[in-house]
């Protein structure tokens, strides 16, 4: 084989992998929303998944894509390992379809695809109709390439070489086999091209399946590799899904070696077909439906595996994300990387509140017993403002658009609210231990109004991030929330006028009027900044009634 072939074949296997990748990306624009859609909503039962996870996979023909989609699930909470475990075993039921489509031989329309791809891709004005132009450009462009490396002057070449049919005649032992197959893959890094490759060999009678075989084997194990690599660094979640894809394909490997050591299962394929390329496909299909089969009833045992192999991180510092994995981020995941966002907004969310309720009970309590842990939840509210909010100019510099788009511009207004609010816990907070060293009293009536409205605002606070949450806010509960606000507005003008009573009647002191004063204060502007999250729910054109 002289470097003129070596550069065919190269350029021809380019060809394969640029329209694969072209076609997948089209596809995912056409579907890929309405699929990570589906992988939210429908993966609580794990057969259910399984189904789903042959379905998205095989519209956008990667295992490794769905997979990262489920990673990134994983992270934003929206699903747990049991179920990803099952969409992942259809995934890699899924990524099939490739090989069934090379098998049919249809680069004769190779030619006419490209044409017509191109034409929809250059000369559409709807952006729908220049993603479908992208599909049937990326489909004739893949088995272009598949018939140029096939061709006498790449891999052609082969059926004249001495030295690589002496090889394949005599090609029998499964280790090789398996070692060039995951050697294969982990370079292309694409199970469906290396398979695709072998068939290839396979059609021009290069390539018999009683050796195939070991190579298909190894493909589908080296699959895992880039998975491996994009959880380099990632989160427990993350790591545990991409083991999982590996336990799939190395338990195919352990089930098809000895089967096809000491099986006629070989000569039953041949018996399929006489085509080698069909031959390769039915052989890489089994692989995946019977390993599918025997694994899908353990996931339960699978989960815990991993759980086993890959424990949580111990010591991990409290400044860090639960949910957002920028390891896994990439242009076309945006959407879920703002379900994350999401998930760690929600996160503060909680933060914020249980420092508003510490600050108050223990303001009630005439106690400073949560101050250090008032102190600390402030810091890690601090630092997640600043870093959710830096994660989000990223997220927005990436092609979002939509209701999603939308959503992440109130998110930045809401986190905003929510750090005032945690400001004001603080604030609290340290107006109490200004009264515990100066030994200021209130009196019952100021406690009892004190409690009254930091109730209000509270529940104000609960039902807004309800609706927040939900993204909903119909006008009803809308109207409700206003006159509770109102409620909170005049329970604190009330309370201020009382307390200018006390004064002019001597029951408390100037000193803790002060204070009484600024606690006040800080009540109500939690209720005013409640209310802004929950107009960040509306789905109206008035997005954010800031105050």
């Amino acid at each position: 084989m002289h470097i003129v072939n070596i550069i065919n074949l190269l350029g021809g296997l380019g060809l394969f992998l640029f329209g694969m990748n072209y076609m997948s990306k089209g596809l995912s624009q056409v579907a890929g929303d309405k699929m990570k859609s589906l992988l939210e909503r429908l993966t609580r039962n794990r057969f259910k998944g399984f189904i789903l996870g042959v379905l998205v996979t095989a519209v956008i023909q990667s295992s490794s894509a769905t997979t990262v989609m489920l990673m990134g699930f994983l992270n934003a909470g929206i699903m747990d390992l049991a179920q990803a475990t099952g969409v992942i075993i259809g995934a890699n039921i899924g990524t099939t379809v490739t090989a069934v489509l090379i098998a049919l031989d249809v680069s004769a329309i190779a030619p006419i695809c490209i044409f017509i791809g191109a034409a929809m891709s250059l000369f559409s004005k709807k952006q729908k109709q220049k993603y479908i132009g992208q599909i049937i450009l990326g489909f004739g462009i893949l088995f272009f390439g598949l018939k140029y490396m096939s061709g006498d002057s790449a891999m052609g070449v082969l059926k004249t070489s001495k030295v690589f049919q002496g090889f394949i005649t005599t090609a029998s032992n499964p280790v090789l086999g398996i070692i060039i197959g995951i050697i294969m893959c982990a370079v292309i890094q694409s199970s469906s091209a290396s398979i695709g490759i072998l068939q290839v060999l396979a059609l021009q009678g290069l390539m018999p399946i009683n050796f195939a075989i070991y190579l298909i084997i190894g493909i589908n194990v080296g699959s895992a590799m880039p998975l491996f690599l994009s959880a380099i660094g990632a989160k427990t979640n993350a790591k545990r899904a991409a083991l999982v894809y590996f336990i799939f394909d190395f338990a195919g490997l352990l089930i098809f070696t000895p089967l096809s050591l000491f099986t006629p299962f070989t000569d039953l394929l041949t018996h399929i077909s006489s085509n080698g390329s069909v031959q390769v496909a039915a052989g890489h299909i089994i692989f995946k439906i019977v390993t599918a089969v025997v694994l899908l009833p353990f996931v339960k045992q699978i989960v815990k595996l991993t759980e086993k192999i890959i424990k949580p991180v111990e010591h991990e510092s409290v400044f860090r994300f639960q949910y957002i994995d920028k390891k896994i981020h990439t242009n076309d995941n945006a959407s879920i990387s703002v379900l994350q966002i999401g998930s760690e907004v929600e996160r503060m969310a909680k933060l914020v509140r249980k420092n508003y309720v510490l600050a108050c009970e223990d303001l009630l309590k005439g106690s400073l017993e949560n101050e250090r842990e008032i102190q600390n939840n402030e810091e890690l509210i601090n630092w997640l403002n600043h870093n959710i909010s830096d994660f989000m100019v990223t997220i927005t510099s990436h092609r979002i658009t939509g209701e999603a788009s939308e959503y992440v511009g109130k998110l930045f207004h809401v986190i905003t609210d929510l750090e005032r609010i945690g400001d004001h816990a603080l604030n609290i907070l340290q107006r109490n231990e200004l009264a515990q060293q100066e030994k200021l009293d209130f009196t019952k009536d100021g406690m009892e109004e004190i409690k009254n409205i930091y109730e209000k605002s509270l529940e104000l606070f609960d039902r807004s991030l309800a609706a927040f949450v939900n993204k909903s806010l119909p006008d009803e509960e809308a109207n409700e929330l206003h006159f509770l606000e109102d409620t909170i507005d005049s329970l604190t003008l009330e309370a201020q006028d009382n307390h200018v009573e006390r004064l002019r009647r001597k029951e408390c002191h100037t000193a803790s009027g002060v204070v009484f004063t600024k606690i006040l204060q800080d009540l109500e502007r939690v209720g005013d900044h409640s209310y802004n999250i929950a107009w960040a729910a509306r789905k109206d054109k008035a997005l954010i009634r800031q105050i």
